[in-house]
């Protein structure tokens, strides 16, 4: 039986279009053109996050999406079993710390307040009661109740198992070429299906050509170190407030900002950078030491700590900052769900139920007005 829907992408994003459509009894295949849950997603920290987004509708998508996510992992422990379904969930909560400009960090908090979050402002001392290792250069800092994080990669597979578990596909190693009526071209043949979903985050332009439907997503890298095992632990998602300045920048030069956390592996994840250089994956030297020296700054401790490793990868960078999500009016049966740059872990689940919502005509779970793909700074002008 020909599926309804060909998720083309087998990431994070995909995997939760392809669960939510599932879920809604959608017969789904779901194709990726190298190892499911291997690229982007495979590269990311796993962050779950409310507290780097200004009002507006990439915070609502991540509000609706803290929301779901507990919710979906419920289901998913249920339909699967408990081990199945262990993607190391942790709402362990958020900091965000000034070493300076603390106005400024207090009027975002204040802003966000004002949409619905959670952003408790404390005082330097009150940062150190949670965080006993931070510098105490810390000026004041805002507590996010709501962060989280989990395990990208077990994330998605889990969502995976899910949608084989109900009757559909999961094939690797398969390379969409194109659509024509009636369906998708592929390196293995024509796959029959009524829908296509371009999924394929950094690679999503690429695909759109393909498609005849071209969409401005591009490649933005980022890196992250990872310390060996260590005792040394971080309670909560720290971060510094550079860090909001650099997610909402377009720039393509590098920028980098201090992140850190712990594993349930006992290592400590470090990030961040953001730079456009297409898709060289070249590791630069200069940038693992910017990293390690913000860190270091932040959280003195670390400077006593090996880095055992680091991995890069690329994040699908739309020029407005915000993810493209639904129906593109200019190819018939075309859906887009990509452009979410480094926020795909924890906008997935929202994503996924409203590209669900959409696709069967029920009210959506957020406006998608603001995600359409006839936007102009994501369709170029034809």
């Amino acid at each position: 039986m020909h599926p309804d829907v060909v998720v083309v992408g087998a990431g994070i994003i995909g995997a939760a279009c392809a669960e939510a459509l599932s879920a809604a009894g959608v017969r789904v295949t779901v194709i990726d053109r190298g190892t499911p849950a291997g690229g982007t997603t495979a590269a990311g920290e796993g962050n779950v996050l409310l507290s780097d987004k200004p009002p507006g509708p990439e915070l609502a998508l991540a509000q609706a999406s803290v929301a779901r996510w507990p919710k979906l992992l419920a289901t998913l422990s249920d339909l699967l079993g408990s081990e199945l379904a262990e993607v190391e969930w942790d709402a362990k909560g958020g900091l965000v710390v000034a070493l300076e400009h603390t106005e400024a960090l207090a009027e975002f908090a204040d802003h966000q307040r004002q949409a619905g979050v959670r952003a408790d402002l404390i005082t330097a001392t009150d940062a150190l009661e949670l965080e006993p290792n931070l510098t105490p250069d810390v000026t004041a800092a805002v507590h996010y109740p709501d962060d989280a994080q989990l395990q990208p990669v077990l994330a998605a597979t889990t969502l995976l198992a899910a949608v084989k578990r109900r009757g559909g596909q999961v094939r690797g190693d398969v390379t969409a070429l194109g659509i024509r009526p009636g369906g998708l071209r592929t390196s293995e043949g024509f796959l029959s299906c009524g829908a296509v979903i371009n999924a394929c985050g950094p690679w999503a332009g690429q695909f759109s050509e393909q498609a005849g439907a071209p969409i401005n997503i591009q490649p933005r890298r980022g890196v992250v170190l990872v310390t060996s095992h260590t005792p040394f632990t971080v309670r909560h998602k720290v971060y510094d407030a550079d860090y909001v300045g650099a997610v909402e920048s377009g720039a393509a030069d590098l920028q980098t900002s201090t992140v850190v956390e712990s594993t349930r592996a006992g290592t400590i994840l470090i990030g961040s950078s953001r730079e456009r250089v297409g898709f060289d994956d070249t590791m630069r030297v200069p940038v693992l030491r910017e990293l390690a020296r913000k860190a270091v700054r932040l959280f003195p401790r670390l400077a006593r700590i090996p880095v055992m490793r680091a991995y890069g990868g690329f994040r699908p960078y739309a020029p407005d900052h915000l993810p493209v999500i639904g129906p593109d009016p200019r190819v018939p049966g075309l859906w887009h769900a990509t452009g979410h740059e480094g926020a795909g872990i924890g906008l997935a689940a929202g994503t996924g139920q409203l590209i669900a919502d959409l696709f069967l005509g029920r009210p959506p779970v957020v406006d998608p007005l603001p995600f359409r793909v006839d936007r102009p700074e994501v369709t170029p002008c034809t």
